[in-house]
């Protein structure tokens, strides 16, 4: 295997520094007089794909778009709920012999924690203004629970892609997005929570490198392939929550869909579900660069797969 060339006393040193310039606090992005703008869109048509079905009008493509923009927190609160645990149970491995990993981990830890009440304060507001009510895969800790009970080595990949996803997702589709009338709101909070996302990726790496370290070459390659694995796993919740916001655009729009009606909602809910959740994830540069070191094989699949969720 060929491992990636990172200095972790270095980078371990640089996320604290790059931490403490950037912090945050959730009532400066939420509560009071900043309330969400239930007239705009709160998502990027990139990510959520609402123009492309046709049997919705513009005030529907609105709802969806918002009920959307509701999962897309759900979601990732239900996988930080994971991430905490994952990161503090590094950080007994740690322990006290590298302080600076130690300190930059917890933070870590802490800033997701963060990022957790801050999805969940959303969620409160969403449920005042949206006018009726948005149903999210769960319970939230089951969802953690079982994404824990995989291999460590597949857990932290899984978190890896989802931290570079994060970033590509705010970059790529909001940050510069001039074209679309986005609710500043909700764009705010997520420039905010990718402010903190953006180091995380390193530690991720970090962590996913010493797991690679102290395995043995047998446990490596059976932590590869339970990724692909929990990826099958997560991407059964993603389709089940396609299903549960169809079902909240009926209630928020006292609309019956037909047979063929609701067919063409999932059919591209579902696709860009898979695009926005898992392909843009794996496919990440950065994502593929660390995952070059387990082989010709293991690149292999990861391609097949990004291609199969990229449709």
């Amino acid at each position: 295997m060929t491992a990636t060339m990172i200095n972790p006393n270095q980078a371990y040193e640089q996320a604290l520094q790059r931490a403490g310039q950037v912090n945050w606090k959730i009532e400066d992005i939420i509560g009071g007089d900043k309330r969400l703008d239930f007239s705009k869109r709160f998502m990027p048509e990139a990510l959520v794909r609402v123009n492309e079905i046709a049997c919705l009008n513009e005030a529907e493509k609105l709802i969806l778009n918002q009920i959307r923009g509701n999962s897309y927190l759900h979601l990732f609160g239900a996988v930080e709920e994971a991430i905490v645990p994952s990161v503090l149970n590094h950080v007994k491995t740690t322990g006290l012999s590298d302080i600076t990993a130690t300190q930059a981990l917890l933070h870590f830890a802490e800033e997701e924690s963060k990022h957790i009440r801050l999805f969940r304060r959303f969620a409160e507001e969403f449920a005042l203004g949206f006018g009726s009510r948005c149903d999210g895969i769960g319970p939230v800790p089951d969802i953690a629970n079982a994404v824990l009970q995989h291999h460590p080595l597949s857990v932290g990949l899984a978190i890896l892609y989802i931290e570079w996803m994060t970033q590509n997702h705010y970059l790529a589709t909001v940050r510069d997005n001039v074209s679309e009338s986005l609710d500043p709101q909700f764009c705010s909070l997520l420039r905010n929570h990718w402010l903190e996302e953006a180091q995380h990726a390193t530690l991720d790496v970090l962590v996913v490198e010493q797991l690679v370290r102290e395995m043995l070459p047998a446990e490596v390659e059976a932590g590869v392939e339970d990724f692909f694995k929990l990826i099958e796993f997560l991407h059964g919740g993603f389709m089940i929550q396609a299903q549960l916001d169809l079902e909240s655009l009926a209630r928020a729009t006292g609309r019956t869909f037909t047979e063929a009606e609701q067919q063409e909602i999932q059919a591209i809910q579902e696709r860009s579900y898979q695009w926005t959740f898992i392909g843009s994830g794996i496919s990440h540069g950065k994502f593929v660069q660390t995952f070059s070191q387990f082989g010709p094989i293991a690149q292999s699949q990861l391609t097949q797969i990004a291609e199969k969720y990229s449709k």
